[in-house]
This record gives C-alpha cells, structure tokens and sequence, in this order.
C-alpha cells in the first residue's frame, strides 16, 4: 500500500513540474520580431529557432514541446507549410485550426464581455506583402474578460491567455482590424510566461503589475483564457 501511495504522489508531482514549467527551457531567449518562416521566399526564416522568439512563435514552440512536424501543424492549415497556408491570424486562423489543442474558458473564470472583429485577410495581403489572394473577409465574436475583472485570477495549470485590443487606426496601417495585441502563459502563482518586446527577451512577469501596467490604455480591453487540452 505504502509503495502504491508513493507512486501516486511522484505521478502527480511529475504532472505538475512538467505542466508548470511549459516554456520554461526557453527563458531569457531573445525577442525577434517574426523570426519564423518557411525557409524560402517570401519568408526564408527557418521553420524552427530556439534561440529567439515573439509572443506567438513562443507559445506555439512550448505548445508544440519543440518538435517541428507539432510545430507546422500548428502554425499552418492543413498540411501545406507555406506563407499563405500559415496561421497569421490568432483571431480567425490559429484559433479555429487549433481548436483540437485550445479552447476558450474566459466565461469559467470571470464576467466577460464580446469582442466582435472582421479580419479582411485578402487586403492585409495586399497591403503588407503587395500579393494577391482569393481570400473573404471573416467576422468572429471573441469572449474575453474586461480587465476590471481580470485581476488577481488564479489558475492551477497553465493556460494560453490572449490579450484583446481594439484600436480604431490599425485598418489604415495594415489594412485589416485586429483583436489580439499579445500572448503568453499564466501559471499558477500569478506569473506570466511571455516573450517580451519591452524586455527583449522571455520573461516571467507578475501577471497582476502587468495588467495595471497596460490596462491604463484605453485600447487595451482585457484578456482570453484559453485551457490546454490533455
């Protein structure tokens, strides 16, 4: 019996080091604006790196456990590794197509509120990358906590947490709205785990000071909890 209590007790500590450190081998790494690609034209970053990363290459290599075949399946639709085929939109793209791998829990945590976005990815084409597609614009209602009831949420696993905008002038910069300004992890104890722009590297922040931090624009609306799937 005592043998069998013993096991059970390092099973479930090895459950939660190993959830909890997610992301954790790749602290102090660099921040690089977009530093994936497909490693050819028009974007010859490699498909994997472990030395730098944005918010979003961050949490798709953690998610992914650094093995690039999990990797493309998650940045890219379907099974074609190319830039139009990549998930450039958490809002639409990675958000549907990960559905398999996240899901939204925001309402489980706090009160929420609706963010409704249209991403028109055929202009955003056009007005970034000069190319042409065939694409329709998308409109999707985002549930997010406002950040007066985001304080202070604690959760006993990590989650992806989505941080939403709405900022009137980014059409006319890149042709398209967007809802999301930034991503990371929360773990348990109140840390944010996220590749920083302001740091310049990947960072453990108070999740709390982080949000008074920001919260003070008016653009920034609050966040999204989306739970890892088993």
């Amino acid at each position: 019996m005592m043998r069998r209590i013993l096991l059970f007790v390092f099973l479930i500590g090895c459950s939660f080091n190993t959830s909890a450190e997610i992301g954790g081998d790749y602290l102090g790494a660099k921040y690089v604006s977009d530093p994936l690609g497909e490693a050819h034209a028009p974007d010859t970053d490699p498909l994997i790196r472990f030395d730098a990363f944005d918010c979003t290459t961050f949490v798709e290599t953690s998610l992914a456990k650094g093995d690039v075949n999990r990797l493309n399946e998650i940045r890219y639709q379907g099974e074609k590794t190319d830039f139009i085929h990549r998930n450039h939109f958490i809002e639409t793209d990675w958000l549907k197509n990960n559905s398999n791998l996240v899901r939204n829990v925001s309402a489980h945590y706090a009160p929420t509120a609706v963010r409704t976005v249209t991403i028109d990815k055929k202009n955003w084409f056009k007005v970034k990358h000069n190319t042409n597609t065939n694409f329709v614009s998308q409109t999707t209602e985002l549930e997010y906590i406002p950040y007066e009831h985001a304080k202070s949420i604690k959760v006993s696993e990590p989650v992806v947490v989505l941080f939403v905008i709405n900022n009137p002038y980014i059409h006319d910069k890149i042709g398209t709205d967007l809802a999301i300004r930034h991503m990371g992890f929360l773990l348990p104890g109140g840390i944010l785990r996220h590749a920083s722009r302001i740091s310049g590297k990947v960072v453990d922040t108070n999740f709390d000071k982080y949000i008074n931090r920001i919260m003070e624009n008016q653009n920034n609306l609050g966040i999204m909890i989306l739970e890892i799937k088993k």
